[in-house]
């Protein structure tokens, strides 16, 4: 039973009781404790859901148990708690097959606006038409077949290979079927025999523009002839065009006509649930009152149910004889209207061939073209197996070259980064720098000491001076050189000043160095990332379409993933349009404002709004409950036209964000 269903009449089937001190009164006679345990167990056993089998048993245990009853007890009336036993088995009984009708008119207008969706789908795209005609092209043939041995079989005649021709194919059907043209079209489309107007016979006539030459061309004969020749050949082009186009819109109307079927079949059984619909409150009225009067009203209200289950009216129906007793009137319904109704259904689909072909049907195509495919594909997989065990063998190297020298070394690089903390250098070691600081201090001093005679507080000052950048003494040895630089690079000590300024250059190039190797060591985190990032990416995006891949072809996903957030999607759109502009329907409107069109089309939205929140959104949790307290506002037959709309706004606002509604449910596909 759908969840919908359930949530309507579950509370209506527990509300049918007797009062406490019925239940736990006894009786001193055996017998009467016999009936009265059997009326208990029936009574515990009508738990909901309630299926068809198990109310048809039920009835039928209530049927013995009055037939019992009355030949046991003679005249003797049932006493008080076997009264109330009865009245409330019987309460269950209604609202459970109040609950099976509703739950086999919702589960037809959900089939049929299932196949009805299937053909559009099909319709939607020539190419889709094109190769629904080859998948139905066998069953087709057969249908003609059967049709020419007939009438052959009619006529008396016998079966030749003569007869496989079109025209006398045409000639015998036409003989068979007439004042009725195309009989052969018809034979492969049987929708023509129910409109035959659809079929259109200009595409197939073709009106060729004769042409002739004067005995003395002149150019303008000249011209006129070649514009008649083109206008044939154009003629002859379109003529063949609409001869392969002309199956392919055969079966597009058919499509079209099945669609259009089934969606009147949907939106009637969808007004027939609108109409039960309607009736909850009458059946929720006459199962709580315990009076004289509820009699008359569950009488009533079974009467509606068969009307609405039947398709009839108060017209209609004429009363013959008595009127039945509630039990005739629920035996009535569990064993011939529902079932009635069920049968005419299911022969209604099957006599105009309105659901979807068979797997088989749909499948012998690719039963047919795969075997000869693979093995020509494995014929060439063998004769040219050295390139592609080469080509597997690159492509492998490929991914461990990508795994390892981008993946695997950089991030082992970062770890290691982290791990020492960046005490190596880069460009320069610090003892590489500590080397040449300390030859400078002693060419600085030796200079000093032997040029200035400096002592040993002179030589102290001047390393502190030296450590800093100040070689202030060395410069003034220098500037005394160069007066004579002959006679001082010869016998003095120019020379010497020149090494130590260069010894100078060296170590202010190695600080510089150093302060460029600090400065990318503390950029070295960004930089390893920086490398290692689009080898991330990479994966990342490969990672996450195979993860699509798999979670869309099994149809999982966050919160049902992509498809099912869509489907979601829009019957929350059919929802909404349904109650801004409503659908004409013959019947009025009920008092919440809505026609029992319009109410059923939205119980079969909304229902599949439950299903999806039931499947798809994580159990136990805050936005489920939220989600099916608004599904269960929606499916409140007491809440009225603009009630629900406010409801729609809340749910567009609550849950559009969380589950992709603004974006349109995800990502709308094609195929919609």
């Amino acid at each position: 039973m759908s969840a919908s269903v359930a949530h309507l009449t579950n509370d209506l089937i527990l509300s049918s009781v007797p009062s406490e001190t019925h239940l736990t009164s006894y009786s001193t006679s055996a017998s009467s404790n016999r009936s009265k345990e059997s009326l208990r167990s029936l009574f515990v056993s009508l738990s909901p859901p309630l299926t068809p089998n198990r109310i048809s048993d039920a009835i039928q245990a209530l049927q013995s148990y009055d037939s019992g009853h009355a030949q046991g007890a003679g005249v003797r009336a049932l006493d008080e708690e076997d009264a109330n036993l009865r009245d409330a088995i019987i309460g269950r009984l209604m609202a459970g097959l109040y609950a099976s009708a509703l739950d086999t008119f919702l589960s037809e207008a959900s089939d049929a606006e299932t196949e009805a969706e299937w053909w559009a789908d099909v319709e939607r795209s020539r190419l889709s038409v094109g190769y629904h005609l080859v998948q139905t092209l066998p069953s087709r043939l057969v249908n003609l077949a059967q049709n020419v041995l007939r009438v052959l079989n009619s006529q008396n005649r016998s079966f030749t290979p003569s007869i496989l021709t079109i025209s006398s194919l045409r000639n015998i059907l036409d003989e068979k079927n007439t004042g009725r043209p195309n009989a052969l079209s018809a034979s492969l489309f049987p929708h023509l025999h129910t409109h035959p107007h659809l079929l259109p016979l200009s595409q197939l006539t073709v009106n060729l523009r004769p042409f002739s030459l004067s005995s003395r061309p002149s150019e303008n004969h000249v011209f006129s002839a070649v514009s008649r020749i083109q206008a044939t050949i154009s003629d002859v082009f379109h003529h063949l065009l609409a001869i392969i186009t002309f199956p392919i819109e055969l079966t597009r109307q058919e499509c079209n006509l099945k669609r259009r079927e089934l969606e009147r079949v949907r939106d009637a059984r969808a007004e027939a649930l609108g109409e039960l619909t309607s009736q909850r409150d009458a059946l929720a009225d006459a199962l709580h009152h315990q009076s004289e009067v509820s009699v008359d009203e569950r009488g009533s209200f079974l009467q509606t149910l068969n009307q609405i289950i039947a398709g009839q009216t108060d017209e209609d129906l004429t009363q013959i004889g008595p009127e039945p007793s509630i039990l005739e009137a629920l035996t009535m319904t569990s064993a011939h209207v529902l079932p009635l109704h069920i049968s005419q259904h299911k022969d209604h689909l099957r006599s105009q061939s309105l659901t979807r072909p068979s797997r088989l049907t749909l499948l012998w195509p690719r039963l047919v073209l795969l075997p000869p495919l693979t093995l020509l594909l494995v014929r060439e997989a063998i004769a040219s197996q050295d390139s592609l065990i080469a080509m597997a063998q690159d492509a492998l190297a490929t991914v461990k070259g990508f795994w390892r020298g981008w993946l695997v070394e950089p991030i082992a690089d970062i770890v290691k980064t982290v791990r020492t903390g960046g005490d190596q250098g880069m460009i320069v070691q610090k003892e590489s720098i500590d080397a040449d600081l300390q030859s400078l201090e002693r060419m600085a001093l030796s200079l000093a000491k032997d040029k200035l005679g400096y002592g040993e507080a002179q030589l102290q000052e001047l390393t502190l001076k030296l450590r800093t950048g100040d070689l202030t003494p060395i410069l003034q040895i220098y500037e005394q050189d160069i007066r004579s630089p002959f006679k001082s690079a010869v016998g003095g000590t120019l020379l010497r000043s020149v090494f130590v300024q260069v010894q100078k250059a060296k170590v202010d190039i190695d600080q510089a160095l150093a302060g460029i190797d600090k400065l990318l060591k503390s950029q070295e985190l960004t930089f390893a990332f920086v490398g290692v990032a689009p080898a991330l990416a990479i994966v990342y995006v490969s990672a996450g379409s195979l993860r699509a891949l798999w979670s869309g072809g099994r149809g999982k996903g966050r919160y049902g993933g992509r498809k099912r957030q869509t489907a979601a999607w829009l019957a929350m759109r059919r929802i909404e349009r349904l109650l801004v502009s409503q659908p004409h329907s013959a019947a009025s409107a009920t008092r919440a404002g809505i026609s029992p069109l319009t109410s059923g089309l939205l119980l079969l939205s909304v229902s599949s709004l439950r299903k999806y929140a039931e499947t798809s959104l994580p159990a136990r949790s805050r936005l489920r409950e939220g989600f099916l307290e608004d599904v269960g506002d929606l499916e409140d037959p007491g809440l009225g036209r603009d009630e629900k709309i406010r409801v729609v706004q809340r749910m567009w606002r609550s849950w559009g964000s969380a589950l992709g509604w603004d974006k349109g449910g995800g990502s709308i596909d094609r195929a919609h």
